[in-house]
C-alpha cells in the first residue's frame, strides 16, 4: 500500500539556521570549502564580488494568486490508497484486523468516550480521531455551528472531515487502525456519509450509537463549554438521528449500557460488519 505523506520540511531559515540560534551572522557571500565547487548565488542576488549597495534590489518574484472560492476547504490531498475492507477475523470480535471505523451519533451519545475505550482495549495499534477536536484546532476565527450554520462553518467542517480522512488513511497505510467519531446526519448531504466514503475509502465501517432521548439529555447536561447544547437543540438532533433506522447501518442503543459494555457490543457489531458489510 502506498503511504500518504506530506511535503518535506522546509530548509533551515537563514545562515544561522533560524532566528533562535545564537551563531554569529556574517555578511557577504561565503566562499566554497576546500575541494568543493563554487557556490552559486541565490536567485535574484548580485553576481559574486558585487555588493548589495543602494539601488540594488532582488529580482521580483511572482506572487501566488488567491485560491478560487470553490476550492476553499477542499485542498487536494497527497496521493494515498483508499481504505479497503479488512479480511474477516479468524476469532471472535475484530481480533487483529486493521480497520477504519466511523462512529455516528448525536451529542451526548457517548461517541468519543466509547471510541477512546474501544481503541485503547484492542490488541493491535488503533488510533482515535474526533471530528469535533479537529474542528476546534481553529482558534482564531473558529466558526461555531451553534452560532448558525453558514458558509464559514460549512467550510471548516469540510476541511476538518478531509483532515480526519487524510489522518485515517495515513494510520491505515502504517498498519494502525482508526476510529473516527462524528455527528453525521442522515438528512443532510453536506455532512453525510458520502464525504466520509470519498475521504477514507469504501472499507470504512459506519456504526450508529443512538441511546434514548432522556439519556442523551442527561449526558449533555453534564458537558461544559461549547460542547454543551440546549435541551431543544439536543432533542432536534436526536429526532433527526432517528432517520438512521431503516438505513441498513448497524445501530447500537446504549441507553442501558455502561461504557465497557458498549465497547464490547461495538466490537461484536464491527465483526459482523466485516463479514457482511452494510450497504451504504
Amino acid at each position: 500500500m502506498q503511504h500518504a505523506v506530506g511535503a518535506p520540511l522546509p530548509p533551515p531559515h537563514g545562515p544561522g539556521n533560524g532566528p533562535w540560534t545564537h551563531q554569529a551572522q556574517h555578511t557577504g557571500h561565503p566562499g566554497p570549502l576546500p575541494g568543493q565547487p563554487p557556490i552559486p548565488p541565490a536567485p535574484g542576488a548580485p553576481p559574486p564580488g558585487q555588493g548589495q549597495g543602494p539601488g540594488w534590489a532582488p529580482a521580483p518574484q511572482p506572487a501566488p494568486g488567491p485560491p478560487a472560492r470553490e476550492t476553499t476547504g477542499h485542498v487536494q490531498l497527497p496521493p494515498g490508497e483508499p481504505v479497503p475492507l479488512p479480511a474477516p477475523p479468524a476469532e471472535p470480535g475484530t481480533g487483529t484486523a486493521t480497520l477504519a471505523v466511523l462512529l455516528i451519533g448525536p451529542a451526548g451519545a457517548g461517541k468519543t468516550t466509547v471510541a477512546k475505550l474501544w481503541a485503547s482495549r484492542r490488541r493491535v495499534p488503533t488510533a482515535h480521531v474526533s471530528l469535533d477536536d479537529v474542528r476546534e484546532w481553529v482558534c482564531s476565527g473558529f466558526a461555531d455551528p451553534q452560532a448558525g450554520w453558514n458558509d464559514h462553518s460549512e467550510a471548516q467542517y469540510r476541511l476538518a472531515r478531509r483532515t480526519c480522512g487524510f489522518a485515517a488513511r495515513n494510520f491505515l497505510a502504517n498498519g494502525i487502525s482508526c476510529i473516527l467519531d462524528d455527528a453525521v446526519f442522515p438528512d443532510r448531504p453536506v455532512v453525510g456519509l458520502g464525504g466520509w466514503k470519498r475521504h477514507v475509502g469504501p472499507g470504512l465501517l459506519p456504526v450508529v450509537l443512538l441511546p434514548g432521548l432522556e439519556v442523551v439529555l442527561e449526558r449533555n447536561a453534564a458537558r461544559s463549554g461549547n460542547r454543551r447544547l440546549s435541551d431543544e437543540e439536543v432533542a432536534r438532533i436526536h429526532g433527526r438521528m432517528a432517520g438512521w433506522y431503516g438505513s441498513g447501518l448497524p445501530i447500537i442503543d446504549n441507553s442501558t449500557y455502561d461504557v465497557e459494555t458498549t465497547a464490547r457490543v461495538l466490537d461484536d457489531v464491527l465483526a459482523r460488519s466485516i463479514a457482511s458489510p452494510p450497504a451504504w
